[in-house]
C-alpha cells in the first residue's frame, strides 16, 4: 500500500509581484527621507560675519556686529616697510566712509618677516600713538598654515589669494564676502571707488526698505 502524499500550496507566501512592490515602496521611502534631511538639515554656510574672534584683550568678539556694513580687513604690523604709509591712509579711510557704512578690521600677524613681535596689547596701544588709530585692532593671530584663524582662512578660501607680506586688504560686502583683494604696495586711491561704491550699495538698500 503506496503512501499517502499530500501537497499543500503555500498559502501565506507573498507572491513576486507584492515583494517587488514592498521594495519599491521601501526604497522610495528612504529616498524621501533621504532628500528631507538635506533640506532641512542642510549645514549653514558661513560667511565672514558669521565667525568669532579675540579683541586685544582676549575676548571673545562675534563679528555679527558688522554685518551690514562694507569692511575692510588688513593683516597689519608694526615694524615693516609698509606699516607707516598703509596705518596713515587705513586711519584716513575709516575717518572719512566710517563708522556708520564702513569699518576697518586690523589682525596684527608675526609671520611674516617677524614685523610684529609686540602683544596684543602693545599693538594696539602702538597703532593708537602713533597713527591716532580708532578702528579695532584685534587680537594677534596667524593666518598661514594650520594653526590659521578661521575668520582669516575663510577670506583666503574665498579670495583664492593668500597674504604674502604685511598689510594684504581684503574688502568685505555687507554679507560677508569677500569683494575684492589688494595687495600692500597697491595705493589707497584703488580701494576708494570700491569703498564707495559698496557704501553707496547700502545706503540705497536703506532707503528701499524704509
Amino acid at each position: 500500500m503506496e503512501p499517502l502524499s499530500t501537497s499543500y500550496p503555500l498559502k501565506y507566501s507573498l507572491p513576486k509581484a507584492r515583494v517587488f512592490v514592498v521594495f519599491l515602496s521601501m526604497v522610495l521611502c528612504t529616498s524621501i527621507l533621504c532628500l528631507l534631511q538635506l533640506r532641512f538639515f542642510k549645514p549653514k554656510i558661513k560667511d565672514f560675519y558669521s565667525f568669532e574672534v579675540k579683541d586685544s584683550r582676549g575676548r571673545i568678539i562675534s563679528l555679527e556686529k558688522y554685518r551690514g556694513k562694507a569692511t575692510l580687513v588688513v593683516n597689519v604690523a608694526s615694524y615693516c616697510q609698509y606699516t607707516d604709509k598703509n596705518y596713515i591712509a587705513l586711519q584716513e579711510l575709516h575717518r572719512e566712509f566710517g563708522p556708520s557704512h564702513f569699518t576697518v578690521l586690523a589682525f596684527p600677524c608675526n609671520q611674516f618677516g617677524e614685523s610684529e613681535p609686540s602683544s596684543s596689547r602693545e599693538i594696539e596701544s602702538f597703532a593708537k600713538r602713533n597713527y591716532g588709530v580708532t578702528f579695532p585692532v584685534f587680537h594677534k593671530i596667524k593666518i598661514l598654515g594650520s594653526e590659521a584663524d578661521p575668520a582669516f582662512k575663510f577670506l583666503i578660501d574665498s579670495s583664492k589669494k593668500e597674504p604674502r607680506w604685511n598689510f594684504w586688504k581684503y574688502l568685505v560686502s555687507p554679507e560677508g564676502k569677500v569683494v575684492k583683494f589688494w595687495r600692500p604696495e597697491e595705493p589707497m586711491e584703488s580701494i576708494k571707488p570700491e569703498v564707495t561704491s559698496l557704501i553707496r550699495q547700502i545706503i540705497m538698500k536703506k532707503r528701499e526698505d524704509l
